[in-house]
């Protein structure tokens, strides 16, 4: 199935490739957040949240990294926990994971971190890569970072729905969605391999009228906040809530 998708993708790649050159040219190309690409929510025990991967990690869709994911994320985790929380993003616009993997990892990991949440993926679907080289570059990102923040939860976002996409014509959105599903179905059993690794397990409600930016393609500061709400509450019973009563603990 995971060759098949990509198989469709390249059956249908003249037409896809025409659709996207027209999507390119009218979609609003919108920036990142501004700087600072970091915050803090005060409360006692901080915990250390760390937001990575492609524009969403970026910001993209929202004026503020306060707006936007990480922000959003912070305070979905001060509600449940109590804790304050520091919390920092690395990502790029357009990033693969493989590219994210050679461009930003080692910012990423220039501070420690109790929580690091992972959005890579999209690119890697829009891309056509293959589940291959898209698996390897995620075991790698992982492996890295547990290898580096041994005591840090890592949560992975689940790849876009895309067939939600009105912006995207047919047959673009139905094979974007199915090649997504297939690379997130891999990226399942990477993560299965270790228990400090989760991926968000159910798929996303259905999003709101909201939800996205005015380019119809990345969240808006609303969408920031449903996502993360779902993210964390998907979790939260499978084994996150443990940083809640993390306590003291050792620098990383």
């Amino acid at each position: 199935m995971l060759r098949a998708s990509r198989g469709f993708l390249v059956l249908h790649g003249f037409r896809i490739l025409s659709q996207k050159k027209k999507i390119e040219a009218v979609v609003e190309r919108l920036p990142d957040a501004t700087l600072p690409w970091e915050g803090k929510l005060d409360g006692p025990d901080p915990l250390r949240l760390l937001v990575i991967g492609d524009s969403t990690a970026a910001g993209t869709g929202a004026a503020t990294q306060d707006e936007a994911l990480p922000g959003a994320l912070a305070r979905e985790l001060q509600a449940r926990t109590g804790r304050g929380v520091i919390w920092r993003a690395v990502g790029e616009n357009g990033a693969t994971t493989g590219e994210f993997r050679e461009r930003h990892l080692t910012d990423a990991l220039a501070r420690p971190a109790d929580l690091v949440f992972v959005s890579l993926g999209a690119n890697d679907a829009l891309h056509a890569r293959s589940a291959r080289a898209f698996t390897r570059d995620l075991r790698e990102v992982l492996e890295t970072l547990s290898d580096r923040l041994p005591n840090a939860r890592i949560l992975m976002a689940n790849l876009p729905i895309f067939i939600r996409f009105e912006l995207l014509p047919e047959p673009t959105r139905t094979t974007l969605y199915r090649h997504s599903r297939n690379l997130e179905r891999a990226a399942r059993t990477v993560i299965a391999r270790d228990p400090r690794w989760m991926i968000t397990d159910q798929v996303p409600p259905p999003y709101g009228p909201d939800f996205f930016a005015t380019d119809k393609f990345h969240p808006s500061a609303s969408g920031y906040t449903d996502w993360a709400r779902w993210a964390i509450e998907d979790a939260w019973l499978r084994g996150l809530s443990e940083i809640a009563y993390a306590g003291d603990r050792a620098d990383q």
